[in-house]
């Protein structure tokens, strides 16, 4: 503890917060989509997301507009980090199924 305390570090030193996990739908984001549509676009008066399925419909539409492909898994993820960071609309409330 001295040998901490004469280098000037606290004897109760915390250990650096680490930053969130990247979720697959912020990494698909930042590898496919970044290049074109920064935050500027999500804010900007025109955008065509009014509500979480326009969102996700907008994500279907540019994906398959870059061929990318994505699965439905894929697009949702990527909707919901743009609908968590950037819109934050009412999340869509699941259907009941029928017996």
């Amino acid at each position: 503890m001295a040998v901490l305390a004469a280098a000037g570090v606290p004897a109760t030193a915390q250990p650096e917060q680490q930053p969130p996990p990247t979720t697959r739908g912020q990494m698909l984001y930042s590898i496919h989509c970044i290049e074109c549509h920064n935050a500027q676009m999500h804010w900007r008066a025109r955008h065509q997301a009014r509500d979480w399925s326009t969102l996700r419909a907008e994500v279907y539409r540019w994906q398959a507009a870059a061929s990318l492909r994505w699965s439905d898994a894929d697009v949702e993820d990527v909707t919901r980090y743009l609908n968590d960071t950037i819109y934050q609309f009412p999340l869509p409330v699941p259907r009941a199924r029928a017996p």
